[in-house]
């Protein structure tokens, strides 16, 4: 069988799109009838500590591992790539993925070039400019993407970011996928109403929805003043269904002292270790709001649309690629993001069956174009590519 080691810097339980999208994705590379290794790093642990975690597949074919970090990355780097080197001799691997361009997409190439592997890197959306503008790396960026057998983006828009950057015109794209299963709309519209209430969202109230880790690039600033203008007009609430980076907890604090009344109406749930929690929570919102400064193609997003969720989303990265303004959901343009208390205003004036349609088309669209099958046939495509290279 063949053999993958599969690099991420997160991977399920941990926090973010990030992690989910390296487990969906290495569980995809199982299912294609390859052995995968995961490794993933760990503040958990003491630092070079590796553990093998039993808990995080089901899979016979895929094992995590999971390395502690040191303080610096100079030191993870060469404990990571001690801890490669033995599980290479162990049992040789045939290719090495790294899933986000840095550090992960680094170490998968260095470590590809020293054993003379083929290498694929996966850009998840931020880590391009993260890299290309200070204090980024950018020549570390460059010499990832040059020596990479293969990219791969979420989204055309990362693509030919990429092509600016490497000048390379090969990015295969693998978009995001969601199980539409699982994220689906609420079939029951008295056991959705009891579950609102449960959660102390009152009948009448506009029912705003965030998933995710809430931070600045996801457009916090925007969300709070928004909700503060919707409930000048009418009743309304914020649910995030996720967590608040310490980092910016001040900023809801600061909200919280100047207007402790509309700072009631925002719930937060915590993180969600569960997918289906995350979905049961989305189909209690009747508007998804993404105000993202900058984004890749992002997974909450699909997830909400698929739950039926109508959606007002920033046109940040591969966002445009999702949403057809108007008829799939509606996009704010990221220099009037300023302006989205009155877009959700403009959203609720609207007709309760324009709305429903709109919703509909949205849920259509993700079903056909960002299914799990389609992401299987992409990825089939990748994995030969990179194995005719072995």
């Amino acid at each position: 069988m063949t053999r993958l080691l599969f690099l991420s810097e997160r991977y399920p339980p941990d926090i973010g799109g990030l992690a989910r999208s390296a487990g969906r994705l290495a569980s995809a590379i199982a299912q294609q009838d390859f052995s995968v290794d995961v490794l993933v790093w760990s503040r958990f642990l003491q630092p070079g500590e590796v553990l093998a975690d039993e808990n995080a597949s089901l899979s016979p074919k895929l094992r995590v591992y999971r390395v502690g970090l040191y303080r610096h990355w100079d030191m993870s780097f060469i404990q990571t790539l001690n801890v490669l080197e033995w599980r290479h001799r162990q049992q040789p691997y045939t290719a090495v993925w790294g899933h986000y361009l840095f550090p992960a997409g680094f170490l998968a190439v260095w470590f590809a070039q020293q054993q003379g592997l083929p290498s694929a890197v996966s850009a998840r959306g931020n880590d391009v400019e993260r890299g290309a503008f200070p204090p980024g790396d950018f020549a570390r960026l460059q010499w990832t993407l040059h020596h990479a057998t293969v990219i791969t983006a979420v989204s055309d828009d990362l693509a030919r970011k990429i092509q600016l950057v490497s000048q390379r015109s090969d990015t295969q794209v693998i978009q995001n996928a969601v199980d539409a299963q699982l994220f689906t709309p609420a079939s029951d519209a008295a056991d959705r109403q009891a579950r609102r209430q449960a959660l102390g969202l009152a009948a009448d109230e506009l029912v705003l929805g965030f998933s995710g880790e809430l931070r600045e690039k996801k457009g916090q600033r925007f969300l709070l003043p928004a909700l503060r203008e919707v409930r000048s007009q009418r009743p309304a609430a914020l649910l995030i269904i996720g967590a608040i980076r310490p980092s910016q907890e001040n900023l809801l604090q600061a909200f919280a002292l100047e207007h402790p009344d509309d700072a009631a109406r925002v719930l937060i749930t915590g993180h969600l270790s569960e997918p289906a929690a995350v979905a049961a929570h989305l189909q209690l919102c009747d508007l998804f709001l993404l105000p993202s400064l900058w984004e890749g193609l992002p997974n909450a997003l699909l997830e909400a649309i698929a739950c039926g969720c109508s959606v007002i989303a920033s046109d940040a990265g591969g966002i445009p690629e999702v949403i057809d303004s108007g008829k799939t959901g509606f996009l704010l343009p990221r220099h009037q993001l300023h302006r989205l208390g009155a877009a959700v205003l403009e959203w609720a004036a609207l007709p309760v069956a324009a709305q429903q349609a709109i919703a509909r088309a949205g849920r259509d669209r993700v079903c056909q174009t960002f299914s799990l099958p389609r992401e299987q046939e992409r990825l089939q495509t990748v994995l030969t590519q990179l194995i005719g290279d072995a």
